[in-house]
């Protein structure tokens, strides 16, 4: 690893000792950080809840985390369909939520109002199928619009429990979805699993520059942190969608726009049939600068493949389902299915 100090805060004085240190809270250069009373008065050494955690992890096969250097790049989405993918496959697939404030994943799996249940062996996920469990804090709040409003500590507390507690069984694949960045959540998820083995993260972005720069700063941390880079996913690649699901729109003589969606389709289906198996596409993103396969060249990484922005594949997100269980998601599914198969190969 090429800096063992990825746990000191952001908001530290420079010459931090760290917060393990003995040093933590008493040297010079802590005088008048915030964090100077947490440090000086947190124990020191080694986590004993590390020894829980691994044995709890020693029944998973692969974890690999999910991260993004911006929000809104779909990140959550892909994690939601790569767990439906793995379990199709016949795999024993967990999918943890560690996004504290903002967990999406209770509704990209079809669980919104779902609870959490404990037992003697800790707590239990919430099964979309026996093969695929979810655990998330959107599970444990009382109002799906309750606002998460916690300081890192507390959140890194939470992301504890659910690498300690959470009773997971036997699993093939552990997949976390993380927030967006590189804050408390990434550090700690980090610290708690690392010693157990991470097989590694994929990162998600969208093709223009705005996202790319913060996915090099994503890159950066894996790299700081000894996490290998299984690859990045460049999603909203384009959008694409059928002919005949499309929309038609045309401006009258008052500036408003008239519905003529069925006169249009009415028209193609009398006069050119064939178009309506024609895929339209068109450029959402600038990514006339060589979006993520070019940056994946430069930073030396993966590249493991574009997903087009489908509308069908957003609707499946939206209704908690499988965007590979019908036949709608036509542009976005095989895409998806292409990057999933590459990557459970590389763990063959």
């Amino acid at each position: 690893m090429e800096n063992r100090n990825y746990d000191i805060p952001e908001n530290a004085n420079e010459h931090c000792p760290g917060p393990q240190s003995e040093e933590a809270g008493k040297a010079d250069s802590c005088a008048g950080c915030p964090n100077q009373q947490i440090c000086a008065t947190a124990p020191k050494g080694p986590d004993p809840d590390l020894v829980t955690i691994a044995e709890r992890m020693a029944t998973i096969k692969h974890k690999i985390l999910i991260l993004s250097g911006k929000g809104g790049v779909g990140k959550s989405t892909f994690s939601a369909q790569l767990s439906f993918a793995l379990a199709e496959l016949e795999n024993q697939v967990g999918l943890l939520d560690i996004d504290i404030c903002g967990p999406s994943i209770p509704k990209m799996m079809g669980l919104e109002g779902h609870d959490i249940h404990q037992s003697n062996l800790g707590w239990s996920p919430v099964y979309v199928e026996s093969n695929l469990g979810i655990m998330s804090i959107g599970f444990m709040l009382p109002h799906p619009d309750e606002a998460v409003i916690w300081r890192g500590p507390r959140k890194n507390g939470l992301i504890k429990q659910f690498v300690k507690d959470v009773n997971w069984g036997e699993l093939d694949y552990l997949v976390v979805d993380a927030p967006p960045g590189t804050s408390d959540e990434h550090i700690s998820i980090v610290q708690f699993l690392q010693a157990t083995g991470i097989d590694g993260a994929i990162i998600v972005t969208t093709p223009q520059q705005v996202s790319l720069i913060d996915v090099r700063k994503e890159i950066s941390f894996c790299k700081k942190v000894g996490i290998r880079v299984l690859g990045v996913v460049e999603n909203m690649s384009g959008l694409r969608q059928p002919i005949s699901d499309m929309r038609f729109l045309k401006s009258n003589e008052t500036g408003d726009e008239d519905d003529v969606t069925e006169w249009a389709l009415s028209y193609i289906r009398s006069n050119a049939p064939e178009l309506l198996s024609v895929i339209s596409c068109s450029e959402v993103f600038d990514a006339t600068g060589g979006g993520a396969a070019k940056m994946c060249m430069e930073m030396g990484v993966p590249f493991l493949g574009k997903v087009p922005m489908d509308p069908q594949l957003c609707r499946a997100a939206e209704e908690g389902r499988s965007c590979f269980t019908d036949q709608k998601c036509t542009v976005s599914a095989p895409a998806l299915k292409k990057i999933i198969q590459n990557l459970v190969s590389s763990f063959e």
